[in-house]
Parts: C-alpha cells; sequence; structure tokens
C-alpha cells in the first residue's frame, strides 16, 4: 500500500515559515524553480519578423511589397484600357450574337407559303339521304353521334399539332372486313372536321372495287382519284369537288381500273398527296380505302400517311383479324382504334349520352 506523507516545504533562512501557495510550495520541494515562463522581451523589435513571400505567377508582373509601416493591405491595380484599332472594333461590332434558346416552332408546316388553292366543281350534297342513313346532319341540332365524333377528332388534331407535318394531316381510315363501319366513320369524321372554323377537309373515296362515298353523300359521276393518277399532267386539286357544305371537299374515286394497287403504289400517288397538303397547314386529307385484309390498296396508301384510323365492330372484328390488319398497315407510325356499333360499357359510360 503506498504510505501518503504530506509535502513539508523547506523553511526560509530567518527561520520564520512564509505563507505560499500550493504550487509554490511544490516548486520549492521538486526544485521546479527553473521551469517558469521565459522571459518578456523588452520591446517587439528585437524579435525579427517573418514574412512570406508571395507566390509569382508566369507572365504576371510581380507586384510591389508593402512598405511594413502600412497595415492596411495594398488593392490590385486596375487593368489598362486595351487600345483597339478603328477596323479590330468594326469586326468584334459586327460578330453575331449568340442566341438564346426560343421555344418550338408551331406545329405549322410552311404556313407563310400560299397553299395551292382547290378550285373543282361545285355540288350538292344529299341531306335527306345522310339523315336517313343515319349520319351526322350538318344542318341539325346537337346529337350523341355528333358528339362522339368530337371526341374522336380531337385526338386526330392534338396528333396533328403535335407531329407536326404534312403526313399526319393524311389519315387512312380502313377497317380489317367490310361491313364493319369505315366509311361509316370516313363521312362522319369529314363532317365532324369541316365544321372547325378555318379547316379544309379533302375527303378522297379510294375504295375503287366499292365507291360508298359519293353515294352516300348523293355526288354525281366524275373524274377522280384515278384519272389523276393515271395522267402525269392532271391537276389533283382541279377534281376535287367543292360540296355546299363549308369546308368539306371530295375526290371522287374516277374511273375504274384492274391496276388500281400498282397504280397507287407508283411515285405519282406520294406527288398527288404532297400536292394535297403542301403548305396548306389548316388542310386536312381523310382517305377511305378499302379493307386491309380483303385489298391490298390500304397497306399502300399507308405509306403515304402520318395517321391511321382501324375501324373495329363490336361483337364481329376478332382480336386476330385486328392483329394482322394492323401488321399490314405498319408502314404508318400512328395507328389508331375506333370501336364502332358498341352497346355496352363495362365503365356504365356512354360518350355523347348527354344529347340523348
Amino acid at each position: 500500500m503506498t504510505e501518503h506523507n504530506p509535502i513539508k516545504p523547506p523553511k526560509p533562512e530567518g527561520g520564520e515559515e512564509e505563507k505560499s501557495s500550493l504550487l509554490e510550495r511544490a516548486s520549492g520541494a521538486f526544485g521546479l524553480s527553473n521551469l517558469g515562463a521565459a522571459p518578456m522581451p523588452r520591446s517587439f523589435d528585437d524579435v525579427p519578423m517573418k514574412r512570406a513571400r508571395p507566390l509569382r505567377k508566369t507572365g504576371a508582373p510581380t507586384p510591389a511589397p508593402a512598405p511594413e509601416a502600412t497595415p492596411a493591405p495594398v488593392p490590385a491595380p486596375a487593368p489598362a484600357p486595351v487600345e483597339m484599332s478603328v477596323e479590330a472594333a468594326r469586326e468584334e461590332a459586327s460578330l453575331p450574337v449568340p442566341a438564346q434558346p426560343s421555344a418550338p416552332p408551331p406545329a405549322v408546316i410552311d404556313g407563310t407559303a400560299n397553299p395551292i388553292a382547290l378550285a373543282g366543281e361545285r355540288v350538292e350534297v344529299d341531306f335527306a339521304s345522310l339523315r336517313k342513313a343515319g349520319f351526322i346532319d350538318p344542318e341539325g341540332q346537337a346529337s350523341a353521334l355528333a358528339e362522339e365524333f368530337r371526341i374522336v377528332k380531337r385526338q386526330i388534331l392534338d396528333a396533328i399539332r403535335l407531329a407536326g407535318t404534312a403526313a399526319a394531316r393524311r389519315i387512312l381510315i380502313t377497317s380489317p372486313h367490310e361491313n364493319e363501319g369505315k366509311t361509316f366513320c370516313a363521312v362522319n369524321l369529314a363532317l365532324s372536321l369541316a365544321a372547325e372554323r378555318d379547316l379544309e377537309v379533302v375527303l378522297i373515296d379510294a375504295d375503287l372495287a366499292n365507291p360508298s362515298v359519293k353515294r352516300v353523300l348523293g355526288l354525281p359521276e366524275r373524274a377522280g382519284l384515278m384519272d389523276v393518277l393515271a395522267d402525269d399532267q392532271a391537276r389533283v386539286e382541279s377534281h376535287v369537288l367543292r360540296t355546299d357544305i363549308d369546308g368539306l371537299w371530295v375526290l371522287p374515286p374516277g374511273r375504274q381500273s384492274s391496276h388500281a394497287s400498282e397504280a397507287l403504289s407508283s411515285r405519282r400517288t406520294a406527288e398527288v398527296f404532297e400536292r394535297l397538303t403542301a403548305q396548306a397547314p389548316n388542310r386536312i386529307v381523310l382517305v377511305d380505302s378499302p379493307p386491309a385484309l380483303a385489298a391490298s390498296p390500304a397497306a399502300e396508301i399507308a405509306k403515304h400517311v402520318g395517321q391511321t384510323i382501324l375501324v373495329a365492330r363490336a361483337d364481329r372484328t376478332g382480336k386476330t383479324a385486328l392483329e394482322d390488319a394492323a401488321q399490314l398497315l405498319s408502314a404508318c407510325p400512328d395507328i389508331k382504334l375506333v370501336l364502332n356499333g358498341a352497346n355496352f360499357s363495362p365503365s356504365g359510360r356512354r360518350f355523347g349520352s348527354y344529347y340523348g
């Protein structure tokens, strides 16, 4: 066990014990008197001051050191003005200013140029035949059918604005088989689009074997699509018929031909379609073609359009037929499906039911 004895401080020479602190007594007992603080210099000038050398940069002039008596830092000298000749000043003034990023251009194709005007014969539509067949009545009031096709046309117009190309304004309407309602949808969609302000709609009857558009509208027999394709000098705008419905034009099928598919696959077809939509951002072309699985013209026309509406009839069109038709029309980048003749909705939702 360690022995603890009290530390007795040494007595002074006089024999009398002096009052001192505990640290002073410990310093005297252990000889720590030599470990005191270093003596304070009489003047701070006795201690030399060390100064750091400023870093030197290549090519830059070394600034003069500040006087020792001035404690404030020396500000950097202002750059000297650069002399410039008149020729150099003119060149600098002519340099182009970097362009700021701008908003994407609107979906208008060559809107500043003049479109090719449609100059065909004026014909009258048989409105009584339209009403009897159950189509949209252009002169009638709002109906459930008209409201349903308003919903369809809004999606088409949105796709046109998003794509912003002339091809997007050319729309093919077909179905896998016959009697599935493609002409019914084509005519109603044309009537709905023609109701838009400042919009021209050209409905092309390309179903050469069974031309239904002119029969539905009650139009006379005139030269049309096949006549324009057969004659390189013919102007398609001169064969487009102007109806008495504002904004609606119709291009008849023209003469019958056994080589319709070959004519539609020629370069002349591309020229005709381009001529109808070139520099005309407010013009939409609808093409009613034969069924995709019954004849080849639909697949050929799909190469010249930007949108395709594939009409399927409820409880009649099979899934395999839709897949095969979509495969044949795959040259078109945008294929939409329209269900025709549906009487039941799983959600209970009926578009246009507000109007009866």
